[in-house]
């Protein structure tokens, strides 16, 4: 496991947990945006940015489970740490838009936007909104609530000065898709999907959305960087519908795509995502993806500009419609 532990021109390595990766960081002043911020990844994510001087506001499906996650943040963080729990629901752009107003409400300005939440189900479902579950909940609801809370986000770096940071949590998983990438047909039709490939799909989607977002800011000359990354097989309750990946799985390691296939902990798996969104190395780089804490490679896919449009212009239809 030599390679887990190897640094990369970041100076940090798989193994590097995110309060490594944070260390003297000063955050006081910023509020971030953490979907599915309750337990996990999305809430060791939010636990450090609090511990960092974050203002954090978890947008959770569970309002319950997120209000004990608060507790314990604020329980163990001396001095106290700002945190708000407001509820979103991905798969609902209704849910989406409540959370976007209520969000407003708070009269807080917005720095940075992890969209982290995702869903892996057994089978290929509808949304309420008619669409295949995973796209839904893995692209449409991260998409639509990115755009709603874009505006603030650009005043407050006009304001403050300080770059913006939009990080959409991925998986190297995203190189298990249709041979077309993204199969635009199918998306209101789940018959036939498979699951596993339906989810590659909505990865895959989470960055050419980052891509195109990237391109379209900074045609726009605005300082909000917008990138991917890849935590590392964590075993979460992402897979708590997926017996066969909680276990030594074979699956699993055929879905590392140049990043080692490891079971890390969630403390590890946050770490990528605390690094891109808030390491002064990551100053002003923006469209790209990340593993390890070091920007990594990604399926040929990922990387069409084309093809980044044409899911940014049907993804617009849709939550337009």
């Amino acid at each position: 496991m030599w390679w887990f532990y190897r640094k990369g021109p970041s100076g940090f390595a798989g193994a590097s947990t995110a309060e490594e990766v944070t260390a003297g960081i000063d955050g006081r002043g910023l509020v971030a945006v953490i979907t599915g911020a309750s337990r996990g990844i999305g809430r060791e994510t939010a636990r450090v940015l609090a511990l960092r001087g974050v203002r954090v506001v978890m947008a959770v499906r569970d309002v319950s489970a997120g209000v004990r996650a608060k507790d314990a943040i604020q329980a163990e963080i001396r001095g106290g740490a700002e945190v708000d729990v407001l509820e979103l629901d991905l798969s609902s752009m209704a849910s989406v838009r409540r959370f976007a107003a209520e969000f407003a409400s708070l009269n807080l300005p917005l720095n940075i936007l992890i969209n982290n939440a995702g869903v892996m189900a057994r089978d290929c479902t509808r949304s309420p909104d008619g669409l295949e579950l995973h796209f839904a909940t893995n692209h449409i609801g991260h998409f639509l609530l990115t755009n709603l809370l874009l505006e603030n986000m650009k005043s407050a770096c006009r304001d403050s000065g300080v770059e913006g940071r939009i990080v959409n949590v991925s998986s190297s998983g995203h190189i298990m898709t249709y041979p077309e990438g993204i199969c635009f047909d199918k998306v209101h039709d789940p018959s036939g999907f498979n699951s596993f490939i339906a989810y590659g799909q909505s990865k895959l989607a989470n960055i050419l959305h980052m891509n195109e977002l990237s391109r379209i800011l900074k045609d726009e000359g605005v300082n909000i960087s917008a990138n991917t990354v890849h935590p590392g097989v964590i075993v979460t309750s992402l897979f708590r519908n997926r017996t066969i990946v909680s276990g030594n799985s074979r699956i699993t390691r055929n879905w590392s795509y140049e990043l080692p296939a490891q079971y890390g902990t969630k403390v590890q798996g946050a770490a990528t995502t605390c690094y891109v969104a808030m390491h002064p190395q990551v100053q002003g780089i923006t469209g790209k993806y990340f593993g390890n804490c070091n920007i990594a490679n990604t399926s040929s896919q990922a990387v069409d500009a084309e093809l980044a449009k044409k899911l940014s212009n049907f993804s617009l239809q849709i939550v337009s419609s």
